[in-house]
């Protein structure tokens, strides 16, 4: 049963001539588990919001949109959803604003909670919550008014590799349990393809794929920007020669797990023991440069009554490194990059940047050519009312030389309507105008498409040529693989492990990248696509065997 239409919709944001929304039709039937995906800026999040009346955006629209079911709406930042100071609060918010009777809200809260498995921090302040609690407990408070269609704009944005995939676990069993109508905007397609039994795809506002998973992968070029995002197992898949691939889909089938691309690879490889055990290249080898940023026997704590946010702390990061910071939300990863930029004080320990301890640079000096940082929150840097004015009043025009940042057609807009990856590209472009010797970068991917993370990743690398130090914040280890020099793991305030990239990485269970997941055991050392090829086809030559 149909349970969504819409017919030729065209929507515009106020003063802009060209549609976010341009000519989009579709309809979504009842139980169907949908992801929406595309490149940064694509109008994702715009159509996504035009299916919700409450929250529709101010513009232009025309075409005709028909809902007959309750719509219930997840954002992308977990904490601009959260209303209330306590959890349970947070539960029946919606259903008190409902007036629903208080046994019956009792009943509705209790059983959403237990469902949820959110018991054991039922009575704690939203505040406390890790970011995949806040995450769970915002699709909790939307279950519970009993919502037939489900909206989500990534939501796994803001969240580490283990929150994201118990998120998505969670979305699946709703999907499976009630026949949930679930619609999901996302970049993290690794696990949702697996799940969705429909994928539609949108580029330049215009909806240019719409059909079952198989059938729109097999649609999709390696050539377009979209295909970077694709599973890992897909990717491998469409890499290799015809004669392989037609062998692996005799029995009508396209990779798209985990488990499918270990079969795909124990097909298309020898044992593991004829294979060198090798990386297929690691820019984790220091050479012998200078101190950028110390620390020392740091801890900070946020207040005197609280635990330890971080805790006894000591790590020397080098110029020109590229060096990120892995680990769970709650771990310590942004208070650790706050310290560092001396917008926290430690209670013990010294930090040093340049070799001179950050109480000794006085009068904002630390910030003059020195040090500059991109917050989580890139929406706080924002001081202007349009893009271009807020360019050309950080000098920052020149940056777009460096940024996949499509300026031009997004000048006019104000910074708070770019989509959330272009809000980022944005922020990094003021970021490098203040020609900084360390950036700090907390979570530079969010919201970015597969395609511009690449160019981000390939951005960071000539930033690292010129000498310039950069430290970041990362969830996304794929990307950690893609330019990182090293990498550290950070559990409840301390720094649990530290190494080159790709041992790092391929030491770990969980913070791995999904081709070291699907190639361990198989071949050794690969953590990228580009990596498992290049180690594939070395031994290949080097045995004579094509």
């Amino acid at each position: 049963m149909e349970i969504l239409n819409v017919e030729n919709l065209i929507f515009k944001y106020p003063k802009c001539d060209t549609p976010v929304i341009d000519d989009v039709s579709f309809s979504i039937d009842e139980g169907e588990f949908v992801v929406l995906c595309g490149p940064t800026g694509s109008g994702k999040s715009t159509l996504l919001r035009n299916l919700k009346p409450e929250i529709t955006p101010l513009g232009e629209r025309t075409g005709n949109i028909n809902i007959s079911s309750r719509v219930g709406y997840v954002c992308q930042n977990p904490k601009q959803q959260a209303v209330t100071d306590k959890v349970w609060h947070e539960l029946a918010f919606g259903l008190e604003n409902l007036n629903m009777p208080v046994d019956e809200m009792r009943i509705r809260v209790a059983e959403m909670a237990s469902y949820f498995g959110i018991e054991s921090w039922f009575d704690k302040r939203v505040e406390e919550l890790s970011g995949g609690q806040l995450q769970m407990l915002n699709l909790a408070s939307v279950m519970v008014m009993n919502p037939d269609v489900l909206i989500l704009d990534e939501p796994s944005s803001q969240l580490d590799p283990m929150a994201a995939s118990e998120f998505f676990t969670t979305l699946k069993k709703l999907n499976d349990d009630f026949s949930l109508t679930i619609i999901i905007a996302e970049h993290r397609l690794e696990e949702l393809i697996p799940c969705c039994n429909r994928l539609m795809v949108l580029k330049g506002g215009k909806l240019i794929l719409n059909g079952s998973p198989e059938e729109v992968l097999n649609r999709i070029g390696s050539e377009e920007e979209i295909f970077d995002a694709l599973p890992s197992a897909y990717r491998l898949f469409k890499s290799l020669p015809d004669n392989i691939a037609r062998n692996f889909t005799q029995s009508g089938k396209t990779p798209v797990t985990i488990r499918e691309g270990r079969e795909l690879l124990r097909g298309i490889c020898r044992p593991k023991s004829d294979y060198d055990n090798r990386s297929a290249g690691d820019p984790g080898e220091k050479k012998e440069k200078l101190p950028a940023l110390e620390f020392k026997d740091v801890s900070f704590r946020f207040s005197k009554e609280a635990s330890d946010a971080l805790k006894d702390m000591s790590f020397t990061i080098y110029t020109g490194e590229i060096f990120c910071f892995l680990g769970g939300n709650g771990s310590g990863k942004t208070t650790a990059l706050n310290v560092a930029a001396g917008l926290l004080k430690p209670y013990e320990g010294t930090v040093r940047v340049f070799g001179k301890k950050l109480k000794e640079y006085k009068d904002q000096s630390l910030y003059n050519k020195n040090l500059s940082m991109l917050p989580q929150d890139v929406q706080t840097i924002f001081l202007h009312n349009t893009v271009r004015e807020e360019l050309e009043s950080r000098n920052a025009m020149k940056s777009l030389e460096f940024i996949p940042f499509d300026g031009e057609a997004l000048f006019e807009k104000h910074p708070y309507d770019l989509s959330g990856g272009e809000q980022q590209l944005l922020a990094l472009a003021i970021v490098l105008a203040t020609d900084p010797k360390i950036i700090l970068l907390d979570e530079p991917t969010k919201g970015l498409d597969a395609y511009r993370k690449k160019k981000l990743a390939e951005i960071l690398r000539k930033l690292k040529e010129t000498g310039i130090t950069i430290v970041m914040v990362t969830h996304d280890a794929a990307f950690a693989a893609e330019c990182a020099d090293r990498c550290a793991l950070l559990f409840r305030g301390s720094m649990t492990s530290i190494g080159p990239t790709t041992k790092f990485l391929y030491g770990n269970t969980f913070y791995t990248t999904p081709v070291c997941r699907m190639s361990r055991g198989i071949i050794e050392g690969a953590v990228t696509i580009e990596g498992l090829k290049a180690i594939i086809e070395s031994n290949t030559e080097q045995n004579g065997t094509k």
